[in-house]
C-alpha cells in the first residue's frame, strides 16, 4: 500500500483520497490515532499523511510509535501554523509538514517528492522489493535470504535497469579491483540469483545475459 491517509475529517480524507488514487497511489484512510496504528502495521504503507488533532491518540502519539518501528516517510497536516509548532512536528521526526487548509496540487507535490527521495533507498520490480539502507529483499512480501554480495550485485543490476553491464564492471563493482576472487564468481552469484527470484530460474526474465556484454536487469 502507498500511502495511509490519517484524518477524522471524513470530507477532507475522501477528497484527498481521491485525488491521490487518480494519480495511481493505493490508499487507505483512518479516522483516528488507534485506526492508523493497526493499518500501519498491518498495510505497511510507503507514506503516512497525518493530522495532529485527532480523537483518541493525537498525532505526536502516532508518529512517536511510527518511528520505534523504523523510518516510513511522514507527513504532517495540522492547522496550528506558529513556527514553534512546526518545529515540534518537525523534531518529533515527521520528513514534511503543511498547514490546513493546503492547496491540493502542493500537498500532491509534497507527496511525490517525498516518495521519490524514499525511492531512492528502495527499488521494486513487481513484487520484488530490495530496500538499500535496511539491507533487506522481499518477494511477494516474504524475505529473501541474500548474501552480502548477492544483494550489492542484485541492488547495482536493479538500479540500472534497462542497461546492458559488462561482468567486468559488475565484478569490479561488487568485489572490487583489489579482490582475490575469480570473475568466474560472478557467474555463480548470478546463478545462485535467479534461483531466488526468477519464475523459472533455467529461462530467466529478470536478469538476462547479454551475449559477448554481461547481464542487464529487464
Amino acid at each position: 500500500m502507498d500511502i495511509l491517509i490519517v484524518e477524522d475529517e471524513k470530507e477532507l480524507a475522501a477528497l484527498l483520497r481521491d485525488f491521490l488514487r487518480a494519480e495511481n497511489y493505493t490508499v487507505s484512510v483512518a479516522g483516528s490515532g488507534e485506526e492508523a496504528l493497526r493499518l500501519f502495521e498491518t498495510q505497511e504503507p510507503k507514506l503516512v499523511v497525518l493530522d495532529i488533532c485527532l480523537p483518541g491518540a493525537d498525532g505526536f502519539s502516532v508518529l512517536q510509535k511510527i518511528r520505534e518501528q523504523g523510518n516510513t516517510p511522514v507527513l504532517i497536516v495540522s492547522a496550528k501554523a506558529e513556527k514553534e509548532d512546526k518545529l515540534n512536528g518537525l523534531l518529533s521526526g515527521a520528513d514534511d509538514y503543511i498547514e490546513k487548509p493546503y492547496d491540493i496540487d502542493i500537498m500532491l507535490a509534497k507527496i511525490g517528492g517525498i516518495l521519490r527521495r524514499r525511492c531512492a533507498r528502495e527499488l521494486t520490480d513487481g513484487g520484488l522489493c530490495i530496500s538499500r539502507s535496511a539491507r533487506t529483499v522481499t518477494k511477494d512480501g516474504s524475505p529473501l535470504d541474500l548474501t552480502a554480495k548477492e544483494f550489492d550485485l542484485l541492488w547495482l543490476l536493479m538500479e540500472n535497469r534497462g542497461r546492458a553491464l559488462s561482468k567486468e564492471f559488475l565484478f569490479r563493482q561488487v568485489w572490487g579491483s583489489d579482490s582475490f576472487s575469480e570473475p568466474q564468481t560472478l557467474t555463480v552469484h548470478i546463478q545462485w540469483l535467479r534461483q531466488k527470484i526468477e519464475a523459472d530460474p533455467k529461462h530467466p526474465q529478470k536478469i538476462v545475459t547479454v551475449w559477448s556484454v554481461g547481464y542487464k536487469y529487464q
